[in-house]
């Protein structure tokens, strides 16, 4: 059966987009709000990562007990997170109680209580947060290489600092929002068991008087990037390469996910048989395609010991540079199969396609269903691979590293 979309553009600037699953009883909702962390104020980093605890502490009619007791007993699983470009607001649960969620949210995002007594415990929660990053030396190593890499401020951590949560204060986090939780630039996508008509009216109900400005254009800054090691007196090293890679709206985006899958999809992929099984350098070695707006990398990170570190690195940025003498068909496929896999099976949740959705219309301005995605992989050829690798190639690399001693970085190709 063909997929069905469908969009409206409400006259206070939000979109709604939906796509229907008649399969499922289950319906999702993914709300991207114009409040990430790259428009966090420059003195006041975590704000939107407190911000996305806070909009929960009652709102409306209901306190904070109120508003989780509700959407216990509406079976609603809910997820709130900062991003670089979004605050979202996600929720799933049966499609026949989606109505009665989205006038929970309604209140939630029109008409936040933002009490100075709950200020506190969602700030502290954050830097909690924040301080579990050093047990978690992947992500953590990612968040500091997206900081470098990418321009200031998108590539900021969503989390902040310990001085700049220490520093923000209720009144001041209640006027950025004012400013930022608006309905201008929001994007609802909806996925699942509902019935549009329906869906429209409802919405329109409750968010048809949800009114906010425009927010500011986010102003940016040149990349950090290059070299950067951070001595630390471990018995691991963890290594994180990134390079430039094409955005979701570029053309050769299909193939820039090929490569990626190429590089480290399943046990048959080049860095996990070179790196890991043929010469045992690595615990773990992942390459992970990244995009916001208008930049994209692909992130390479690979954790190892100190005895092994220098060659790891090398052996990794060789691999990366090898891309450019040709890939085999007999990969290509593999590659195709991976990426095929990975994408039915995040199609069958409601969330996945809700979270897909509000990321196509932002990325491209429009939606796209399995059936073209899917079309669009099997299409990449060796040669749409090899266009891309020398389009993007794996020089100038920004690159961290954190253990007891500086590795030498690779040299410029």
């Amino acid at each position: 059966m063909a997929e069905e979309f469908f969009t409206r553009e409400f006259d206070n600037g939000l979109t709604l987009v939906a796509q229907p699953m008649a399969q499922v009883s289950s319906s999702a909702i993914t709300i991207a709000l114009p409040a990430g962390a790259s428009r966090d104020p420059a003195d006041s980093a975590g704000s939107a990562s407190t911000a996305s605890l806070w909009l929960l502490r009652g709102a409306g009619d209901r306190d904070t007990r109120q508003i989780n007791d509700v959407l216990d007993s509406l079976g609603c699983q809910h997820h709130e997170a900062a991003q670089s470009e979004h605050l979202l607001v996600s929720a799933a649960q049966l499609g026949r109680n989606l109505p009665k969620v989205l006038e929970v949210y309604a209140d939630i995002l029109g008409r936040p209580r933002l009490t100075d007594e709950t200020f506190i415990p969602c700030r502290d929660l954050v830097a909690q947060i924040l301080d579990g990053l050093e047990d978690e030396p992947m992500r953590n190593c990612h968040v500091l290489m997206r900081e470098k890499f990418y321009p200031s401020p998108l590539g900021r951590n969503p989390l902040g600092t310990k001085e700049s949560l220490s520093g923000l204060k209720p009144e001041s986090l209640r006027k950025h929002l004012k400013n930022h939780l608006t309905p201008n630039g929001t994007i609802m996508a909806v996925a699942g068991n509902f019935d549009w008509k329906e869906l429209s009216e409802t919405v329109e109900k409750h968010f048809g008087d949800w009114n906010g400005p425009t927010p500011d254009e986010v102003s940016t800054s040149p990349a950090e990037q290059g070299a950067t090691h951070i001595t630390k007196d471990t018995a691991q090293v963890q290594i994180t390469l990134a390079y430039p890679a094409a955005t979701i709206n570029d053309e050769l985006n299909y193939a820039a996910r090929i490569t990626q899958m190429i590089l480290c999809g399943g046990m048959g992929a080049r860095l996990f048989t070179e790196v890991r099984e043929k010469r045992a350098l690595v615990y773990a070695v992942v390459a992970r395609y990244h995009s916001l707006k208008d930049f994209a990398g692909l992130f390479v990170y690979a954790g190892t010991t100190p005895q092994r570190a220098q060659e790891t690195l090398d052996v990794t940025v060789g691999e990366l540079r090898r891309l450019a003498e040709g890939v085999g068909e007999d990969e290509l496929a593999r590659a195709r199969t991976q990426l095929k896999s990975a994408l039915i099976m995040q199609g069958e949740s409601t969330s996945a396609r809700a979270d897909a959705l509000a990321g196509d219309f932002f990325h491209l301005g429009r939606l796209r269903g399995l059936d073209e995605i899917s079309a669009a992989i099997d299409a990449v050829t060796v040669q749409d691979v090899m266009e891309y690798v020398h389009a993007f190639p794996a020089e100038n690399l920004t690159t961290l590293t954190i253990g007891p001693d500086k590795l030498q970085a690779p040299n410029p190709t």
